[in-house]
């Protein structure tokens, strides 16, 4: 089915609309939040609770491209799920390690609420991965936004876990120069 036929179907609160967006995007939910959690059965809990969020959301909200509302769902929901987990034990999975990664060119919460809006930091980033030559900015969203470990995204574009290691540190480096050039963070 089409996106715009299952999002008919959210506003028209038929519940098909959930096993339609599980048919089509089903398994993209589960690899997202499989990659944050490293579990299957968590995964799973945050896909259906990512179909539950889905629905409560529409109507009134209606997404203009169906798969990144649902992934952006699927991601918080994991993410919440992986914190709270890991508020009660500290452990190696993916998500831990490339937000670890990305922490040292980013402003701490607490910075964020004082010097600046989550907003312009967000469309900074933004702006910086659409100037990223396709293959480098695909890279880096597997790794900080989908959080695939290394070797993952080696594999998906037939690259060395070396030569992606790089290429992830050197954008880490060149975002850490522009938001340090744009006031955004304190220079490194």
């Amino acid at each position: 089915m089409e996106d715009s036929g299952i999002l008919d179907l959210y506003w028209d609160r038929d519940e098909r609309a959930i096993s339609e967006t599980d048919a089509k995007y089903g398994r993209f939910c589960y690899t997202v939040a499989y990659n944050i959690l490293r579990d299957g059965a968590d995964a799973e809990e945050s896909v259906n609770d990512t179909y539950l969020a889905a629905w409560n959301a529409m109507p009134p909200r209606r997404p203009n491209v169906l798969r990144t509302f649902i992934g952006k769902l699927a991601r918080r929901i994991s993410i919440s799920r992986w914190r709270h987990k890991s508020a009660e034990k500290r452990g190696g999975s993916e998500a831990e390690l490339a937000l670890e990664e990305l922490s040292w060119c980013l402003p701490d919460g607490s910075r964020i609420d004082e010097r600046i809006a989550l907003s312009e930091l967000s469309a900074a980033i933004d702006v910086f991965l659409r100037e990223q030559p396709e293959t480098q900015r695909k890279v880096f969203v597997c790794r900080y936004w989908y959080c695939e470990s290394v070797e993952e995204i080696a594999r998906r574009f037939g690259f060395s876990k070396g030569k992606v290691k790089s290429m992830l540190f050197r954008l880490r480096e060149k975002l850490a120069s522009r938001l340090s050039e744009e006031g955004l963070i304190d220079g490194r």
